[in-house]
């Protein structure tokens, strides 16, 4: 007669040691070398050469713009100037008008990236509240704009601008790049994501397309509209190609058309560092705008691309 072992009614005593897939793994500690070297290895080194390719050009213009031509062309390499020396901001300056080139790019930049950020406005909204036919045929038109590059436009605008007479002018400069495929995109996705229960209350309480725009639909759209503002911006003021083929005299051409002027009127090696003054007299004042409005960048990329 066989003898039963006895059952204890608890299971936890009954299961054996706790191995298999049920079994959480041990995460390493936040302090561990493994953690540290991931860290170090995937995020700290790679942050670090992104910013030294971005930095060190910039930082070396800055440097020799200081540096007499000795300190530049020369067999021993010279990281810091001898002495703080402005002579070569002063004859940038007065070598070639700098201060007409300045008033001639902040003029094209105001008006040109203005017109730009209102024109994307429009579209966008067009595209997404209006009720209108081929509204998506055009809207892929727009996608295709964006994939063809500005030089292949460059002859046809030269022989418009140039037939209507806008050669070595401000307006021949600005007009060909007034629409933006870009900003009238960025807008447009994300008008998509805004409430139509907003602009729906807007339209019962008798407000029309143009008030829902202005008053509904931009206020709440800020951080997209300074984007597209801030990127059209930069592309205004250190747009080269155009301006240099549609001017050719200094009364009405640009920083970065400037900058040309001075290198043939500086065309030996003694005028590298006048040269550098030049270029930082031109990106100063875009790097400033840039550094206080960047983080609208972020913000106005990622904004509605989260919903919940």
């Amino acid at each position: 007669m066989s003898t039963l072992s006895p059952v204890n009614p608890d299971p936890a005593a009954n299961a054996g040691p706790a191995t298999g897939p049920d079994v959480p793994p041990q995460r390493p500690r936040p302090l561990s070398r493994a953690n540290l070297v991931q860290t170090i290895a995937g995020g700290y080194v790679p942050l670090l050469l992104a910013t030294l390719v971005v930095v060190l050009p910039l930082l070396w213009m800055v440097l020799s713009s200081f540096k007499q031509p000795g300190e530049i062309v020369t067999t021993d390499l010279k990281i810091l100037p001898e002495s703080v020396n402005l002579d070569n901001y002063r004859v940038a300056m007065t070598t070639v008008p700098f201060a007409q080139f300045f008033v001639n790019s902040l003029i094209v930049t105001t008006v040109g990236s203005t017109v730009k950020v209102i024109l994307a406005i429009l579209t966008a909204y067009a595209l997404v509240f209006v009720r209108f036919p081929f509204k998506n045929a055009i809207f892929i038109i727009i996608l295709v704009a964006l994939m063809v590059p500005p030089q292949v436009s460059i002859l046809p605008n030269y022989i418009l601008i140039a037939g209507l007479g806008g050669k070595n002018t401000l307006w021949g400069i600005i007009l060909p790049g007034l629409g933006t495929a870009f900003g009238t995109f960025l807008l447009r996705q994300h008008f998509l994501t805004l409430p139509g229960s907003i602009l729906e209350a807007a339209e019962i309480d008798g407000a029309g397309h143009w008030r829902r725009l202005w008053q509904v639909v931009v206020p709440v759209s800020g951080p997209s509209i300074a984007t597209v503002a801030l990127v059209t911006v930069v592309s205004e003021w250190n747009d080269y190609i155009w301006p240099l083929i549609i001017t050719d005299r200094p009364e009405t051409m640009t920083l970065p058309v400037g900058l040309t002027l001075l290198q043939n009127s500086e065309g030996n090696g003694s005028g590298w560092g006048i040269l550098m003054a030049g270029a930082v007299l031109v990106i100063v004042p875009i790097l400033l705008v840039f550094a206080a409005l960047q983080r609208y960048i972020v913000a106005g990329l990622t904004q509605g691309s989260v919903t919940g």
